[in-house]
Formats: structure tokens, C-alpha cells, sequence
């Protein structure tokens, strides 16, 4: 076997991480916070189009001064929702003001006031119909200077004298604000002109096309956490079956991701933590008491015989939470860690608001669920999309594979956050030879 030279290690590299970096920030400028990573997009622009159209499905538009991969999104409750600098995720009247901005900002002059931008917006407001100050106007303004934060932070504005921000104060504080239009122009990804409603562009969007399973299944392993079988149609379960083990090459290669491949689904993890907005383990007290929550839930509800497809069994990809467990082990889990390991003081004395924001992370990081409709069920599968396998082909079965009677759900990836770790082999089978593990819920 020839080994690679220098060069083509040292272009495989550079390639790596234009990509990865895209993959993290669809958005990336020449001047903005990853203006160092800019030159290698662009020196390598024609190959990474290429490489972002034949797997995922992404078209990457690169000009001289910014480079915007057009992600395709994944279907209701599957987006990587917008935050402000506290952390807050945005609202719905913060993303009406995110896109009435954007409405007018693809037609402003070069610079413009401050002033002038918010009366835009509000005239723009009013011919939608949106009232902007329906809920006061103080929660009108925070909205929407966090809307134009948003917008400094992805370029589209620049802050020439004074701050967004002096949208907020009493008085009406003035700026000069120079628009880049052109950056404006492709901050929308999805198909606006086609889409009849908010619902339906966001489906239009999850749709693969031509690409079919291939395009979703490989969207679904890079832009979530982690994949579990009954989130796939017959045909998605199928293809991953078949092709996991060079898909997981191909993604070490193409981004630097190592795959874990499981009877329940599979993960791409990244070693070095660059291509996620979510991590756990973390610090704080919301990562703190999220790790601590899992290792007992998955002790507690461990199922004593989960099965395995391969050997007649039946898949256990989820469990259901007894009513009231969560707040009976976060309760503990507070008095027994929170004084001690300095716990925020607004979640101590808030025990509802902790267990809330700690479902939230645990629910994005696919580790839990809520109870609802499954994509395996026909749950956001597009009009005329190929989900079926031929005759006679058999894929494994995920009929029952989670529970449904509960509220809540623990997902079979939460076992990679538990204290011990379980491997189960056939029947027969010789401890020396290779086996497909088990999440060991």
C-alpha cells in the first residue's frame, strides 16, 4: 500500500479543517472571528462544494469576503436554535424580529441610523400584520436589540458609532450602523419563494431530494448528537445498516469524526470538540447536574434484559421515566451536590427551573425524549420521499423499541454517561472475536 506524501497529508489537513469549521459556522467572513481559517475555504472552495454537495447534500457559496454553506435543516423540533449572550434561546417575537431585520436590510442603503433601521423594521412589521409591541414595549426592544446582535455577530452589520444596543435605553439611543447587503442576502437557507407558511418551508428544507436516505441518514449523523434507529424510516435504517462501516471511514477522513457504532444507532464523536454546540460533560451547574441525572436514571431504569436483533431479541432503544423521578433525583442530587460544588443560586432556589433547563439540554443532546410521533412512523417524511426497502429485504424491527406510556424517555446514548459499561455476545459466540456493542440501558 502506497502511504500518502507530505503534501497530500498536508492538503488532506487543510481541507479538514475548512470543512469542519464550515460544518461548526455555516457563516464564515474574512474579517469575523474565524478570519484565520478563511484563506484555507477559499483556497480549497471547488473541492469542498463538491465534497459538501455529494455527501450532504450543501451547497458552499464562497465569495471574497465571506463563505455560506447552505445547510438543508432536519424537520420540526431538529433546528440549532438561536441564543443571546446569556444564554437565553430566542423567542418566536425575536425571530420575527430576526427576519423582518433581514427584510429590510437586503435593500438598505450602505449605512444607514440606527433610527431609521427600527422604523423600517416596524413599517415592515405592519405590512406583515406583526405587532412588535404586543407584549410591552420593553420586551419589544429586548427582542429586537437582541435581533441586531445577532446580526453583528454574523457581519451583516457593523456598529460604525455606537451600539445596536441603544435600541434598548429610554430614550431611543441613536447609531450608525454600515450594512453589508450581500451577506444579508444568503443568511436564508431554505426555500422561501416555494414555502406557503413558517411549517412548510421547514419541511421543504428537511427534504433530500434526489439524495434520498443517503443525504438524510449523513445529515442526521453530522448535525445531531447521536442517531438512534427509530428516528430513520425502513429505508434510512436499511442504507445505514449497509454502508455504517464506510460511512464511519469516509467521515473520519472527510471532518475528523470517529464513529460508535451500536445495535440502537450509531454516533460521530469529535475528539476535539470543535463541531458541536452542546457538550457534555461540561462546567456549570446545568452540565454538572445534567451528567449527574444521567448516571442515575440509567442506573435506576437499566433494563435487566434488553435484547439484541441479532439474537432474536427484542431492540430496546428507549425506557420510559416514572412520573416524578427526575425531580426526586434532582432534589437529591442538589442537596447532596449543589451547596458544595457552588451551584447557581437561581437554580437552587428554583427547583422546577433546574429540572426544566436540565430536560432541555439532556432532550437536545438526544439522550432524552419526549413521548410523540417518530420519523419510523411517518412523522415529517415528505410527500412522494422513497422510505420503503424492497420486498423481501429485512431491516431491523423498531416496533415497541420505545417506550410510549410516559411523558419522558431515556434514550439508549445515555448509557455512554454511565458509571459502568455493559457488552453482550451472542449466544455461543467466542470472547476473542469482534462484536457489535449494545448501549447498555
Amino acid at each position: 500500500m502506497t502511504l500518502p506524501s507530505a503534501h497530500d497529508a498536508g492538503l488532506a489537513a487543510e481541507r479538514r479543517s475548512a470543512g469542519r469549521l464550515l460544518l461548526a459556522h455555516p457563516l464564515v467572513t474574512a474579517n469575523g472571528p474565524h478570519a484565520d481559517v478563511f484563506p484555507l475555504i477559499r483556497r480549497h472552495a471547488d473541492w469542498l462544494g463538491k465534497r459538501f454537495q455529494q455527501v450532504l447534500g450543501y451547497r458552499l457559496l464562497v465569495d471574497t469576503s465571506y463563505a455560506r454553506l447552505f445547510k438543508a435543516g432536519l424537520g420540526t423540533g431538529a433546528g440549532h436554535r438561536l441564543e443571546r449572550s446569556t444564554g437565553t434561546p430566542f423567542t418566536p417575537r425575536t425571530y420575527a424580529c430576526l427576519a423582518l431585520a433581514l427584510s429590510v436590510l437586503v435593500t438598505a442603503p450602505e449605512q444607514v441610523l440606527l433610527s431609521r433601521l427600527v422604523a423600517d423594521i416596524r413599517a415592515a412589521a405592519a405590512d406583515a400584520g406583526i405587532v412588535l409591541d404586543g407584549t410591552g414595549r420593553a420586551a419589544e426592544k429586548r427582542a429586537l436589540a437582541a435581533a441586531l446582535r445577532q446580526l453583528v455577530e454574523w457581519g451583516v452589520l457593523t456598529e460604525t458609532e455606537g451600539s445596536v444596543g441603544a435600541v434598548k435605553q429610554e430614550d431611543g439611543g441613536e447609531a450608525l450602523i454600515t450594512v453589508d447587503r450581500e451577506i444579508a442576502r444568503v443568511i436564508v437557507a431554505g426555500p422561501l419563494a416555494q414555502s406557503r407558511s413558517g411549517a412548510d418551508l421547514i419541511r421543504r428544507a428537511a427534504d433530500p431530494g434526489f439524495g434520498g436516505p443517503r443525504t438524510y441518514v449523513r445529515r442526521m449523523l453530522v448535525e445531531t448528537p447521536a442517531v438512534h434507529l427509530d428516528e430513520l424510516t425502513a429505508a434510512e435504517r436499511d442504507w445505514l445498516r449497509t454502508r455504517q462501516r464506510r460511512e464511519a471511514q469516509a467521515f473520519s477522513e472527510l471532518l475528523g469524526l470517529e464513529a460508535e457504532i451500536r445495535a440502537e444507532g450509531m454516533v460521530l464523536v469529535d475528539p476535539e470538540e470543535e463541531v458541536t454546540d452542546l457538550h457534555l460533560p461540561g462546567t456549570g451547574t446545568l452540565a454538572q447536574a445534567s451528567l449527574l441525572l444521567m448516571e442515575r436514571l440509567v442506573e435506576r431504569l437499566r433494563p435487566q434484559d434488553p435484547g439484541h436483533p441479532a439474537t432474536g431479541g427484542r431492540l430496546v432503544i428507549g425506557v420510559a421515566v416514572p412520573d416524578g423521578l427526575v425531580a426526586e433525583l434532582l432534589a437529591g442530587l442538589v442537596t447532596e451536590y449543589g451547596q458544595r460544588s457552588n451551584w447557581q443560586r437561581g437554580y437552587l432556589d428554583d427547583p422546577h427551573a433546574l429540572q426544566e433547563a436540565v430536560l432541555d439540554l439532556l432532550v437536545r443532546m438526544r439522550l432524552m425524549a419526549r413521548t410523540g410521533p417518530l420519523r419510523s412512523e411517518g412523522r415529517d417524511v415528505p410527500e412522494g420521499y422513497d422510505g420503503d426497502v424492497p420486498e423481501g429485504r429485512l431491516v431491523t424491527d423498531v416496533t415497541g423499541a420505545r417506550a410510549r406510556e410516559s411523558g419522558l424517555v431515556l434514550l439508549a446514548a445515555a448509557a455512554r454517561y454511565a458509571t459502568s459499561v455493559t457488552v453482550r455476545r451472542a449466544a455461543g459466540e467466542r470472547p476473542g472475536l469482534a462484536v457489535q456493542e449494545e448501549f447498555p440501558l
